[in-house]
């Protein structure tokens, strides 16, 4: 397990702990007392730290680099049943973008998302998670399949941002992401969309738009990331801890501002402590908003999802 600067104490505890219980194997003296006394501190000190956690350690826990990302979220829900499919028919296959179909509890899913790898030679293979304009197209092109043959959509939105290149503005990236807001918003099928890591800029709202909106307690979603934002106001990477704050991008932030419906919650310690309950949140949350929304009308269902994103933004004088 990889700990971040502020899980210190809880490393230092676990040390003690897995110490104890060697010396108590390896001798016969009994540490089982001592052990417990351990193990409550231990317990202590995670409640202490993950219930107070700050902006700034919400956006480091959603780049755990042992938080499942969005293969195997999509591995898991589907146990095996998933079909990746390939390509946008215009350009190439974008790797930082997958998607294909797949079944939860026997219900047929086009499950999309930005997929940014786990090791150095994986993450170089998938761009680390941004997507060029080819991956927004295959994505639209997955999603009108699912509307053709009545298949429900789900994304998983895990991206720093689509990938800003001159090759992809060449291609037109502003482009294919506003294509794909546009054509998701009048999709005929229900899209249920899930923050599982970074919600970063347009690359994020690319697949973004959905009927239910979930996201993962400890991701965050806004329109630039705490470091970049740093740097256009401060001139300097030095302030993202106030950024973070100021930019308002947790999901409790985003909860209480209406712009999503509601927050999953993470076992204690993140997502990565327990892959198991968080992929069985996940596929509950899934199963909650399906059963919602696929006894509505494709007006309603249209009517409903226009009508949800033209509120955002709204206020009062």
């Amino acid at each position: 397990m990889e700990y971040l600067d502020f899980e210190l104490p809880i490393k230092e505890l676990e040390d003690q702990l897995d110490k104890c219980q060697l010396i108590g194997q390896e001798s016969d003296v009994d540490v089982t007392n001592t052990c417990k006394q351990i193990e409550k501190k231990l317990e202590e000190t995670k409640k202490k730290i993950y219930k107070n956690l700050t902006a700034w350690q919400r956006v480091q826990l959603s780049r755990h680099p042992n938080r499942p990302y969005t293969l195997e979220h999509i591995t898991n829900l589907t146990k095996g049943t998933f079909l990746e499919l390939h390509g946008d028919r215009g350009f190439k296959d974008d790797k930082a973008m997958i998607g294909g179909l797949g079944k939860i509890d026997g219900q047929s899913f086009m499950l999309i998302g930005q997929q940014k790898g786990i090791n150095t030679k994986m993450r170089q293979y998938r761009n680390f998670g941004m997507a060029n304009p080819e991956g927004y197209r295959k994505a639209l092109r997955l999603m009108k399949m699912a509307e053709k043959f009545g298949i429900p959509v789900i994304t998983l939105v895990d991206t720093p941002g689509a990938y800003p290149g001159l090759e992809a503005e060449e291609r037109g990236q502003g482009e294919a992401i506003a294509r794909n807001i546009f054509e998701m918003c009048r999709l005929k099928v229900p899209i249920i969309t899930i923050i599982i890591g970074e919600g970063a800029s347009g690359g994020a709202l690319g697949i973004g738009v959905g009927d239910r909106v979930y996201m993962l307690e400890n991701t965050w979603y806004s329109v630039i990331s705490p470091e970049s934002c740093s740097s256009i106001l401060w001139r300097s990477w030095e302030f993202k801890e106030q950024a973070a704050e100021a930019l308002k991008l947790t999901s409790y932030d985003m909860k209480k501002h209406k712009l999503i419906d509601e927050i999953i919650p993470e076992p204690l310690g993140g997502a990565h402590y327990d892959k198991e309950t968080t992929f069985k949140t996940v596929e509950q949350y899934i199963m909650k908003a399906f059963n919602e929304l696929k006894h509505l009308s494709t007006e309603e269902l249209v009517a409903q999802r226009m009508d949800k994103y033209s509120k955002m933004g709204e206020f009062n004088k």
